[in-house]
């Protein structure tokens, strides 16, 4: 269907531009004595046969154009059509005020070259204008809304909009915790998933390797999970920004993008959020909130599993998967010994606690 509205239009053409202009050339080749060729019908079938012929060579080329652009506008967030288009039919209107004058003077550059050339230039301005500043554009209209809203006596809370949206980057949701705290309550709001997020994670499902493939599976099904089982809102976003290719400085510009919150449990990413002015909920860190307490000197019954980085230290771990070093443990390893905390480690990265024997203590 597609070529023959194009073989159409060439025709269309073709007829349009022998009638207009093959009488000149034909006046120039000295063939203009020909009656034939000097009626306008006769002309206008020969520049649309010789289109025709050219569509031959041409059709494949233009349909595949079309198709090109037709798949680039189907996959283009819509965000970014509405906002480019509108931007450009900003430009063509500025380009039409501005040729308007010109016709005015008697010169033919300015009556032809220059208003294609101003209506093309202020055109491709326009949309580039509108594609880029479409995020101020969101956030601006965003802003009148709620305005209108409270001219209107309606008062906005943190309720009534449901929560700021909490925008999940891979590793959380290949981590599996933030389906518990999902159902747990203690996460409000709706629920984002971005569309690069979850190519990310099917590219992961997809890979060769077996632990890799396993991460992304289970994330994809944490995924499912959330949204089957959990009342809460969860929706796919389909920005994406071209002109980023890391996935995570794509989640910090879509946090500001729709004033949210970034959940994540990776550490690198929690201060690129920190130092961007980006709200971020870690989940290490509310792990790490809810664990039990540990205060020096406080007695614990540790297995020592392995040896330290540090000489004759072992290594134990409490139930929650807290990491304890045991000076001079090491000769412990595989038995069960008490031990006296003597500091604790607190970092975004997990709790650490360091102990000492109890029975070196008691022999002191």
């Amino acid at each position: 269907m597609v070529r023959r509205v194009v073989q159409l239009f060439f025709l269309a053409v073709g007829g349009t531009l022998g009638a207009m202009f093959l009488p000149d050339l034909l006046e120039l080749l000295n063939v203009s004595g020909i009656s034939l060729v000097n009626n306008s019908y006769t002309l206008a079938v020969l520049g649309a046969v010789l289109f025709f012929l050219l569509t031959f060579w041409l059709v494949d080329y233009v349909v595949d154009m079309i198709r090109w652009a037709e798949e680039t506008l189907v996959k283009a967030p819509a965000a970014d059509v509405l906002f480019g288009s509108l931007g450009l039919i900003f430009g063509l209107i500025i380009a039409f005020l501005v040729v308007m004058p010109l016709q005015s003077f008697r010169i033919q550059v300015l009556n032809t070259v220059l208003p294609i050339f101003l209506t093309v230039l202020l055109g491709y301005l326009g949309f580039r204008v509108g594609l880029k500043k479409r995020n101020e554009l969101m956030n601006l209209f965003s802003l009148s809304n709620r305005m209108t809203k409270k001219k209107g006596g309606e008062v906005e809370t943190e309720t009534t909009k449901g929560g700021a949206v909490k925008i999940l980057d891979t590793s959380v949701i290949i981590d599996g915790r933030i389906a518990d705290i999902c159902q747990t309550g203690f996460l409000e709001g709706p629920l984002v998933i971005p569309r690069f997020v979850l190519e990310e994670l099917q590219h992961i499902a997809d890979s060769s390797d077996v632990l890799k493939r396993n991460r992304g599976r289970r994330g994809l099904d944490i995924l499912n999970r959330i949204q089957k089982e959990m009342a809460m809102k969860v929706e796919i976003h389909e920005a994406d920004f071209n002109d980023v290719q890391e996935v995570d400085s794509k989640l910090v510009k879509l946090a500001k993008q729709l004033q949210g919150v970034v959940v994540t449990n990776d550490f690198n990413l929690n201060k690129v959020c920190e130092l961007q002015n980006v709200r971020v909920l870690n989940i290490n860190d509310l792990a790490n909130a809810v664990k039990p307490v540990v205060l020096p000197g406080e007695e614990l019954n540790v297995h020592v599993i392995k040896d330290g980085k540090e000489h004759n230290q072992g290594v134990a771990y409490l139930d929650d998967g807290t990491m304890i070093v045991v000076e001079d443990g090491k000769e412990y390893i595989g038995k069960r010994v008490d031990v006296l905390v003597t500091s604790v480690l607190q970092t975004s990265a997990g709790r650490m606690i360091f102990a000492k024997l109890k029975l070196l203590q008691k022999a002191l």
